[in-house]
């Protein structure tokens, strides 16, 4: 039967405590909940899902590890999902990634892979956050990034999945507080979120 590979990539939201020692395991997180939902609903496929997302990661630290943690993965699938501490790094520590470093940075990661590996299927996500505690000026900086996600994955022809809106309808229905405690790691509710969004978006 023929594999097929689905890397998740990005930031803590992804890495979700996953052991490192452990090149197989996928954390605790949504990489986990659609990898174990996709295999108990197909049972005849034979797919392997990776995850090396990797806490505090900006999308500068996935551009400097893109080989080794993607190119050299070939993937099959690969799901991005990064942005979110480029905007949290200007307000905790004033260390700015502007909009335009940030679209620099995510280009250069499609670039490479569709130089390298052409067949890759892409999957880009939102970087997003809910409003739970002192968010003042989240929206204005991290606004621009979602913009850059979702022009570059019309020019890659990358699927995408516009979690930042996604959780907003649904938060909106009932407390953000559902989905996460800090408005920026889901909490278990918030990852059968985005898992379920991912197999309803990314037919494998």
């Amino acid at each position: 039967m023929e594999e097929m590979t689905v890397l998740f990539q990005g930031d803590s939201v992804t890495d979700c405590d996953r052991k490192r020692e452990d090149a197989e395991d996928l954390g605790l997180g949504y990489a986990v909940m659609a990898a174990s939902l996709f295999s108990a609903r197909y049972p005849e496929r034979n797919v392997r899902f990776l995850n090396r997302g990797i806490g505090g990661n900006r999308v500068r630290d996935l551009r400097a590890r893109w080989q080794e943690d993607c190119i050299e993965l070939k993937p099959d699938v690969v799901s991005i999902l990064i942005g979110i501490n480029d905007t949290w790094r200007r307000f905790d520590s004033d260390s700015i990634t502007t909009a335009e470093e940030y679209e620099r940075d995510y280009r250069y990661l499609l670039t490479e892979l569709k130089e390298k590996l052409p067949d890759t299927r892409i999957v880009m996500m939102d970087p997003f956050f809910l409003p739970i505690g002192d968010k003042e000026g989240w929206r204005e900086d991290l606004d621009p990034r979602i913009a850059a996600v979702r022009s570059l994955a019309k020019e890659f022809g990358a699927v995408y999945i516009p979690l930042d809106g996604l959780f907003a309808a649904q938060y909106i229905a009932s407390e953000p507080e559902r989905y996460s405690q800090d408005g920026v790691h889901p909490n278990w509710t918030g990852h059968a979120f985005i898992a379920e969004r991912f197999l309803e978006y990314v037919k494998l």
